[in-house]
C-alpha cells in the first residue's frame, strides 16, 4: 500500500435557468479541478426535460471524457458528476457513479462523497423487505433508503430529512430529480460541500477550486445538517440535525483539498503554511535548506522555511504524467511509479544538510523511498517533519484505513519509526499545536480521531472496504 491516504471522492452539479448545450463539457471541467480526489473512476448525468441521460467509466475525467464522449450526452438545465476513490466497494465499473434509478414516482440520480458506518446493517434492511442491489457501494443503500422513504412521503425533501435520520456516517450528496438538484451534507459536516452562482446558474462542488475553474462565484459552505434545493427561479434551504457535534475531517486541511481552494471559510493553503511554522517552532534543526515532498508538503514547507529563515528549495521534481501510486494493482509497481513521479534536483540536494516536510506518514512505503533516493542524490543529512500528528487510530468516516496494523505507527514508537524509514529525525506536528492552529484561523470543529482515537460521534463497529464484497470459494 501506498505511503498516503486516499479520499472518497469528488462531486459536482450545476442547474441552469435555461438549457444548456455545453452542459456536460462544463461539468467535466469541474472534476477535472476534482480529479485529485478520485482517480479510480467518474461519471456525469445530464437531466433533459426529466429524462437522465448518463455515462461513466474506470478512469480519469480525461480518459472518460473526450470531445466525442462528451457530445454524445444532450443538452439540459441541470447535471451531476462524480469522481471515484473507493472506501467502499471494488474499482469497477459497476460501482461508478452516478448512480441512476427509475422508480415509481420519477427518476433519481446520486453522487456520494463519505463512507455510511451503518451500512451494512441498512443493506441487510433493505433485501429483507425485498430490495436487490447490483454494485457493492454504500452509494447504492442511500438511494434505497431514499427511495424507500419517497414512496412513504409527499415530497423528495421530506424522503431526504427522513434518509438522514437512518444514516450514520460521512456524506457530501447531490441528488438530481425530474426538477430539483439538491444539496446535502451530514450533520457533522464530515465531508466538504460548497455552492456557488454564475449570471444564469446554480453551481455546487466538493471544493471551491472546481467553482473557480468554470466561472462560479463561491456563495457559501453547505452548513453541516443542510439540504439545500434548486428550482426553477428558487433556492430554498433545509437546516436538521442543528444540535448533532460538528468534525470536519481535519485530512481535508492537511491532505486532501487543494491547496487553492476555501473550505469552511477557511484557505487550505494558509493553514497548511501555519502547520509549517508551527513544525518550525517545535523542534529547530539545524539545515541547509526546507524542501516539501510534492504536492501537499510543498504549502507547509513554504511556512516552515518563513519561521526557521533556511532557505526554501525544490528537491524534487514532478512527473505530471504518472497516475497516482495508490491506483496500481500491486506493491512493486508502486514502488516503481513512485520512483518515475518523484526525481531529484541533485544539485539542490548534494551536500546538504535537508528538512524535509511531508504531510502525514501513513504505511510508510513512498517516504522510505524518498528519503533513499535523497541520500543516492548526495544528501548528507534528512531531517522529516510531518504537518500533522501521528496517524494512530482507523479512520471511519471516508479514508481508507480500516485496520490499525496498516499504518507504520501500528506498535512501533517515533524512534523506531525513523529508524524504519532512515530519516536522520522525525518529528510529527504535535495535537497541541493542530488545536492552535484551528483557532488561529478560525476553523470549527476538526474530527481529529485518527489521531487521537475521539470522534465526534459514536465508534461504529469494524468496517472494511468489502463490507458487500462477494465471498468466492
Amino acid at each position: 500500500m501506498d505511503n498516503k491516504l486516499n479520499e472518497a471522492c469528488g462531486v459536482y452539479g450545476i442547474y441552469a435557468k435555461k438549457s444548456i448545450e455545453s452542459l456536460a463539457p462544463i461539468i467535466s471541467v469541474g472534476l477535472s479541478a476534482l480529479q485529485h480526489r478520485g482517480e479510480e473512476s467518474c461519471g456525469i448525468a445530464i437531466n433533459r426535460d426529466g429524462i437522465i441521460t448518463y455515462r461513466k467509466e474506470l478512469g480519469l475525467v480525461s480518459k472518460v471524457f473526450p470531445k466525442h464522449k462528451l457530445d454524445e450526452l444532450p443538452e439540459g438545465k441541470m447535471g451531476i458528476g462524480h469522481n471515484r476513490y473507493s472506501t467502499t466497494g471494488e474499482a469497477k465499473k459497476e460501482n461508478a457513479q452516478p448512480m441512476v434509478v427509475r422508480h415509481k414516482k420519477g427518476n433519481l440520480a446520486i453522487v456520494h462523497n463519505g463512507n455510511i458506518t451503518n451500512a451494512m446493517e441498512l443493506r441487510m434492511e433493505l433485501e429483507e423487505n425485498g430490495a436487490i442491489f447490483s454494485t457493492t457501494t454504500d452509494t447504492e443503500v442511500i438511494c434505497h433508503v431514499i427511495v424507500q422513504e419517497r414512496l412513504k412521503t409527499k415530497s423528495i425533501e421530506e424522503a431526504i430529512i427522513n434518509t438522514m435520520k437512518r444514516l450514520k456516517g460521512s456524506y457530501a450528496l447531490l441528488i438530481m430529480t425530474s426538477r430539483k438538484l439538491i444539496a446535502v451534507r451530514d450533520p457533522q459536516g464530515f465531508k466538504p460541500l460548497c455552492i456557488g452562482k454564475t449570471e444564469n446558474e446554480i453551481v455546487f462542488a466538493s471544493e471551491s477550486c472546481a467553482l473557480d475553474i468554470t466561472g462560479a462565484e463561491f456563495e457559501r459552505d453547505i452548513k453541516p445538517g443542510e439540504i439545500v434545493v434548486v428550482t426553477d427561479n428558487e433556492i430554498n434551504s433545509i437546516q436538521t440535525n442543528e444540535d448533532a457535534p460538528k468534525g470536519l475531517c481535519a485530512f481535508e486541511y492537511i491532505y486532501f483539498a487543494r491547496p487553492d481552494s476555501i473550505i469552511d471559510g477557511i484557505s487550505v493553503h494558509q493553514f497548511r503554511e501555519n502547520a509549517g511554522r508551527y513544525l518550525a517552532r517545535q523542534l529547530p534543526v539545524d539545515a541547509d535548506i526546507v524542501a516539501g515532498v510534492p504536492d501537499s508538503g510543498l504549502d507547509a514547507a513554504l511556512g516552515y522555511s518563513k519561521e526557521s529563515g533556511i532557505p526554501y528549495d525544490m528537491a524534487f521534481t514532478k512527473s505530471k504524467y504518472i497516475g497516482r501510486t495508490f491506483i496500481q494493482n500491486t506493491q512493486d509497481t508502486r514502488r516503481a511509479l513512485v520512483g518515475l513521479k518523484l526525481n531529484p534536483i541533485k544539485p539542490a540536494v548534494k551536500d546538504k544538510k535537508i528538512v524535509l516536510i511531508d504531510d502525514s506518514i501513513v504505511r510508510g512505503t513512498t517516504i522510505t523511498k524518498l528519503i533513499a533516493v535523497l541520500r543516492r542524490a548526495g544528501a548528507k543529512e534528512v531531517h522529516l517533519r510531518i504537518a500533522s500528528p501521528a496517524f494512530m487510530d482507523v479512520c471511519y468516516f471516508g479514508t481508507d484505513i480500516d485496520n490499525k496494523e496498516h499504518l507504520v505507527t501500528y506498535n512501533r514508537t517515533v524512534e523506531e519509526v525513523r529508524q524504519l524509514i532512515g530519516a536522520d529525525s522525525l518529528e510529527y506536528l504535535s495535537l497541541e499545536s493542530l488545536r492552535e492552529i484551528t483557532k488561529e484561523c478560525y476553523v470549527p470543529n476538526l474530527c481529529v480521531g485518527c489521531f487521537s482515537g475521539k470522534y465526534p460521534v459514536e465508534r461504529p463497529k469494524e468496517i472494511r472496504k468489502d463490507t458487500f464484497e462477494e465471498i468466492k470459494l
